[in-house]
């Protein structure tokens, strides 16, 4: 123990209070700190987007089918009897006229008929003269009171029934005339052998094609139309056509004629337009290229690629980049007709504001984006 009047001195620990509280406050500065850093972060950039400004489709663009010259008209050539051809006068490509004689039948059997028409003819020529005769003296003895009436009706019926065979038999014999007539093949019009289907010792049916007469006059070219084309392709509508083997000449067409239902098969319309001046150069089964004008269904139309057509519950959208601040807005569009890799607008844009054409799907309403031009703005090309 220390001694009286020795004074010693204590150290005294710091207590644990001012401790905490410093620890605390350093916390509290570490926190500020970063939530001011937070605060000063540069926003995301914006997204980069495809997006190009609508244009309405003030010109018609212009495309092309492959077509073949043909005949406006086209008809078998037949006999209406049946026989056995004893003679082909013309050849495939020969050019005939109107009325001349392209194929004969062996006329043995139908001349045979004729003869035996005409002979039945004569006798009930013969048996009308004899009946009428006997009527004439009938009605003289029965003015007279020779003969009894009913005489006299047997001599009328006798008439009568010799009248109706000769009248039978003036058919008969003109019907064996037609028959034998109808043995010789003419052309009813003017035109082009295009095609032989029988030749000469074959016997044929009635009803079956011995040739192919293209009719000489108006020409036509024959195309089938996609879906994509069918308003270019009203009747009435004019187009260009250019001929494979007449380089350097182009033919103004007329489309006259459109099928009212797609093919099953190809699911194309078929569409025959007619030259309004040809040449003698141009040639039926020439391949032609019909060029003609994509008229818009809709006045003030936008054409879009496919890639760029949304959707907002059910009903087709676009991606409209607003002006200013470049914030995407989903709007509705009315859609007039769908290409193969285009889209056409009838309604919901207006000219001059611009469309995201690409990543439709990546992008939300009210983002902000950057708007960027196509690299190949020729793949969007229909």
């Amino acid at each position: 123990m220390p001694s009286a009047g020795v004074e010693v001195s204590v150290k005294h620990l710091p207590s644990p209070a001012p401790i905490t509280l410093r620890a605390a406050c350093i916390a509290i500065a570490c926190a500020a700190l970063v939530a001011c850093k937070r605060h000063d972060a540069p926003a995301p950039a914006p997204r980069p987007v495809v997006a190009v400004a609508a244009q309405a489709d003030g010109h018609a663009s212009a495309s092309s089918l492959p077509g073949q010259v043909q005949s406006r008209y086209s008809t078998p050539l037949s006999f209406r009897i049946n026989g056995k051809i004893l003679e082909r006068r013309v050849r495939l490509g020969d050019s005939v006229k109107a009325g001349q004689v392209v194929a004969r039948l062996d006329p043995a059997d139908v001349e045979k008929n004729s003869a035996s028409a005409r002979a039945q003819l004569d006798a009930a020529e013969h048996q009308l003269v004899y009946a009428k005769q006997q009527l004439d003296r009938d009605r003289a003895q029965a003015a007279e009171n020779l003969i009894a009436p009913a005489q006299l009706e047997q001599t009328q019926n006798a008439y009568a029934s010799a009248l109706a065979q000769r009248n039978q038999a003036q058919q008969q014999a003109a019907l064996s005339a037609d028959q034998l007539r109808y043995a010789t093949l003419a052309a009813d019009h003017p035109g082009v052998i295009t095609a032989e289907q029988a030749d000469t010792g074959q016997n044929v049916t009635a009803g079956q094609a011995v040739y192919t007469l293209a009719w000489s006059g108006d020409i036509d070219v024959i195309c089938d139309v996609p879906e994509a084309a069918l308003a270019a392709f009203a009747v009435g509508h004019e187009a260009n056509v250019k001929l494979a083997a007449l380089p350097g000449k182009t033919f103004k067409a007329r489309v006259r004629e459109l099928s009212p239902a797609a093919d099953a098969q190809s699911r194309t319309w078929r569409a025959k337009l007619t030259l309004e001046a040809p040449t003698p150069e141009v040639r039926l089964g020439m391949t032609a290229d019909i060029a003609f004008a994509a008229a818009n269904d809709a006045q003030g139309a936008f054409t879009i690629p496919s890639t760029a057509l949304f959707h907002d519950n059910g009903h087709p959208a676009v991606w409209i980049v607003k002006q200013p601040g470049d914030a995407l807005e989903l709007r509705r569009v009315d859609v007039a007709r769908y290409g193969e890799r285009t889209v056409m607008l009838a309604g919901g844009v207006a000219e001059g504001e611009r469309i995201v054409w690409q990543g439709v799907h990546t992008v939300s309403a009210g983002e902000k984006v950057r708007v960027v031009a196509p690299l190949h703005p020729e793949d969007f090309a229909s």
